[in-house]
């Protein structure tokens, strides 16, 4: 029996492995539904939306033991007989490592897009963005370019707007914030962090692990190599050229066929 909230999952693909998604901090699910659509032949992908995010139930605080262990619940719930792949990403690869080390029989191989297993520093840009979405008057707005308005002093780059936005979300005759904004404002600070005390007791992550880093992303750095290679001895570090952090937006071909290798090559 699962006592774990329930997350939101959209589940694609008829046959072969099972291949889960965890998303970044205000992103969902449907961000991957482009690469789950080019995994669909060969596997069966999962878009999960996170705790306190996009359909998926609020929880009372956050933290990513507590997160994890909430992923896991769900992927056993949908298929406990065979082992999944699980891609995150940002906050979602955080999830994603610690679904690996704390469920490693959970786990038949990793995939870890651009963080590492460290506190985040350039994780500030996200308060800013947060404290402009708790401002946002929603009961003047009546329409999406006026919301893109409000944020336009935090969130000057359209496309990081764009992507907020699409956490805002027509009910009745007003609108809403689907995150969780109270918890997730509360404790950016543990979301940007890493629970390096936690993960010191757990065994590393025996199986394959590829991390894809983008060249023009701060989120990996030189120094996370050696923490990364204590936790995850097989991995193997790519990185994808003249992307930032959004590797799977700014380079969907090369996420694919990433993607693809991992899940057709053998062990």
């Amino acid at each position: 029996p699962m006592d774990s909230p329930t997350l939101h999952a959209v589940t694609s693909g008829t046959s072969g492995p099972r291949v889960a998604f965890c998303h970044g901090l205000f992103g969902q699910g449907r961000n991957w539904t482009q690469i789950a659509k080019g995994l669909a032949d060969i596997s069966r992908p999962t878009l999960l939306d996170m705790p306190d995010h996009g359909r998926s139930p609020w929880t009372e605080r956050f933290d990513y033991p507590t997160a994890a262990d909430i992923v896991a619940d769900n992927l056993r719930a949908i298929d406990s007989d065979e082992p999944w792949v699980v891609v995150g990403h940002s906050m979602g690869g955080k999830i994603a490592m610690l679904v690996a080390l704390r469920h490693p029989e959970l786990v038949d191989r990793l995939c870890v897009v651009d963080i590492s297993p460290a506190a985040t520093t350039s994780f500030s840009e996200f308060e800013t963005y947060i404290a402009a979405m708790q401002a946002m008057d929603l009961g003047s707005i009546t329409t999406r370019e006026q919301a893109d308005e409000a944020m336009r002093e935090a969130a000057p780059d359209p496309g990081v707007r764009a992507f907020l936005l699409q956490n805002l979300r027509r009910e009745g005759d007003g609108w809403r914030w689907q995150p969780n904004l109270e918890v997730i404002g509360r404790d950016i600070a543990t979301i940007g962090g890493w629970p390096t005390d936690e993960v010191a007791g757990l065994a590393p992550f025996d199986k394959t692990v590829l991390w894809l880093a983008g060249e023009r992303s701060l989120y990996v750095t030189d120094d996370d190599l050696a923490e990364m290679r204590r936790l995850f001895p097989r991995v193997r570090l790519v990185t994808v050229k003249g992307v930032g952090h959004w590797v799977h937006s700014e380079a969907p071909e090369v996420t694919l066929q990433s993607l693809r290798a991992l899940i057709t090559s053998s062990r």
